[in-house]
């Protein structure tokens, strides 16, 4: 069974950093797209950043290209998002997704975290 579990989000200071943790299970990196999407109330959710370890494809989203980047940890199981610059308009619930095509994880994809919320005091 595919699960996404997030973690690391809370309250952090407007210019502030801040890292989420997806811990991941049931399959294997090499085999699946990661993304992190953003839903921030009143708006419809937004791709951030997705990276595929098979081919090293990565999209950054506009609004956090340059700020914000994605890695992970094989031993650990886990894709990391860090968030740098932070500001008020990156509030939103944050989630993170796995599909075994990018073409999945860029429109639809089939598993998903909980999600975690980050809010950004200006």
């Amino acid at each position: 069974e595919v699960q996404l579990v997030e973690s690391g989000g809370g309250l952090v200071q407007n210019g502030g950093s801040q890292t989420l943790s997806c811990s991941v299970s049931g399959f294997t990196f090499d085999d699946y797209v990661i993304g992190w999407f953003r839903q921030a109330p009143g708006k419809e959710r937004e791709r951030v950043v997705c990276f595929s370890s098979g081919d090293g494809s990565t999209f950054h989203a506009d609004s956090v290209r340059g700020r914000f980047s994605i890695s992970r940890d094989n031993a650990k199981n886990t894709v990391y998002l860090q968030m740098n610059s932070l500001k008020a308009s990156d509030t939103a619930i944050y989630y993170c997704a796995a599909d075994q095509r990018w073409s999945g994880v860029t429109s639809a994809p089939d598993y998903w975290g909980q999600g975690t919320q980050v809010t950004v005091s200006s």
